[in-house]
């Protein structure tokens, strides 16, 4: 059975430029900077302006940001002449500017040799056969960032002969991983720690002789105290006294128990390119958004002009309107992005205001001084979404005298005093830290004691939380921490 009803329902459904706003919000510099240079070679109507007005530079000096957002016109209707976008004072208006007289030269920095890199090398110098080369290849590609061998030395075996058909005696094998762990760096491809040290310690000819017979040994019968830092056990078993127990202890600890770390590049490292600069002048702060690098866009006169002779020509043949068409869709792609670039500008000036306003004691004091901020206080201050904060505060970076921060960093949840003030999580970890830092090493407080300590000065904390707090500082329990 047919039946007829009514219902009446709200929805909410982004634009396709409001998308397009989203999506650059959520990009940082470099990756806005890249994002321009796509659309510049995607939309011919847009083109990167390489002079600027001297006109345009007074503004910049002067410090104005009286940017207008750009008007889109429906192209059909008779009002539009091209002298509404071809007039110079109404034209500046669509460009996004920048000061040439501002920009510095930054020199390249010259490659760098990856670890891999620098392995290979050294691994072509030993004049192997094409199988236990591919061997040696295949070694160095399973090293992982400290530089130990993730994978076992039979597994890698049992690979290139099932998938390559290689095969290879597992005597020749080892033998080929001990010259390949005294390469430099040295004890690079150890399978664990012990074999890394035990590698440095047997390959360091100037050593000292009795210290060195010490240090192997406490390294193959006692490495288990060793780790756990149980130096009266140690002191008895290997009947040492006080100072020759503290050399031997000392000079492992000189060894190098990461090997792939150091001086030789890794992949991963990355240079953080601050998105916002606060500078201090005088007795103000001055905050920058860092986007002098970003190209200057523009539209195009020259498509301009070609899109309104198309318009005023009345009757098209196929091709014509096709071409109408295209450039219509190609022009107000161009007038959006530009407008999405200013709107984003502006966004994320606001934002970084509201959160200097909130953190001034930070930016003045230090981390100590940081306040409690989640993201509804920037959101209802500046009358925005929860949702395009967290957009902009994710992988965007400021550097300021207090050194270079993300701006997730400024949010924290916060705790009561028993004076009724609030103090941030982040400052209750500098103090911890500082207390760590401060503590005797010989007996270092236990995780109980910190949060006694901490709640001695008003803050009250659990056991468990300061437990949280000292793992996500990277430091180790106080058993670890014991010094001789």
């Amino acid at each position: 059975m047919l039946t007829l009803s009514q219902r009446l329902s709200q929805q909410q459904k982004l634009s396709p430029q409001q998308i397009q706003y989203q999506k650059l919000l959520q990009l940082n510099t470099l990756a806005l900077e890249q994002r321009i240079k796509t659309e510049l070679e995607l939309n011919p109507i847009l083109e990167e302006e390489m002079e600027l007005s001297q006109e345009t530079d007074d503004k910049e000096k002067d410090g104005e940001d009286d940017y207008e957002s750009v008007e889109v016109k429906d192209p059909d209707k008779e009002e539009f002449e091209l002298e509404d976008y071809m007039n110079d004072d109404n034209y500046d208006h669509e460009r996004i500017y920048r000061n040439s007289e501002d920009e510095q030269y930054h020199p390249i920095a010259p490659v760098r040799e990856s670890l891999a890199e620098h392995l290979t090398e050294q691994l072509t110098m030993l004049n192997l056969d094409e199988n236990l080369y591919r061997l040696g290849l295949e070694i160095i590609g399973n090293l992982d960032d400290s530089g130990y061998l993730k994978r076992g030395l039979p597994e890698l075996l049992n690979e290139l002969e099932l998938f390559e058909h290689i095969t290879i005696d597992p005597g020749e094998a080892e033998n080929l991983l001990q010259k390949i762990q005294l390469f430099d760096p040295i004890g690079i491809a150890s399978r664990d720690l012990q074999e890394c040290l035990l590698i440095q310690l047997r390959a360091d000819k100037d050593a000292d002789t009795y210290y060195k017979y010490l240090a192997e040994k406490m390294l193959l019968e006692f490495y288990d105290d060793f780790t756990k830092r149980r130096f009266e056990m140690l002191k008895q078993k290997m009947n040492l006294s006080d100072e020759t127990l503290r050399e031997t202890v000392h000079f492992i600890q000189d060894l190098n128990p990461k090997p792939g770390e150091g001086n030789i590049e890794s992949a991963e490292m990355n240079q953080i390119s601050p998105d916002f600069i606060i500078e201090k002048v005088e007795n103000d702060y001055v905050i920058t958004l860092n986007d002098r690098s970003m190209p200057s866009i523009t539209i195009s006169r020259q498509y301009l002009e070609m899109f309104d002779n198309n318009r005023k020509r009345g009757k098209k043949s196929p091709r014509e309107k096709e071409t109408y068409k295209f450039l219509r869709e190609k022009f107000e792609s161009a007038k959006w992005f530009i407008a999405c670039i200013q709107q984003r500008r502006e966004t994320l000036m606001k934002i970084m205001q509201a959160i200097f306003q909130r953190q001034y004691e930070f930016f003045e004091k230090g981390p100590k001084a940081l306040r409690p901020m989640i993201y509804k206080d920037i959101a209802e201050e500046i009358g925005m979404d929860i949702s395009t904060i967290s957009r902009v505060v994710n992988g965007k970076y400021v550097q300021s005298l207090q050194g270079i921060h993300e701006l997730k960093y400024f949010f924290s949840e916060g705790l009561s005093t028993d004076s009724g003030d609030e103090v941030s999580n982040k400052h209750i970890k500098e103090r911890l830290k500082e207390i760590i830092d401060g503590e005797n090493k010989l007996k270092p407080f236990s995780d109980d004691k910190l949060a006694e300590l901490l709640n001695d000065e008003g803050i009250h904390i659990a056991r468990r939380t300061v437990a949280k707090y000292r793992e996500q500082l990277r430091l180790p329990v106080a058993r670890l921490r014991k010094e001789l």
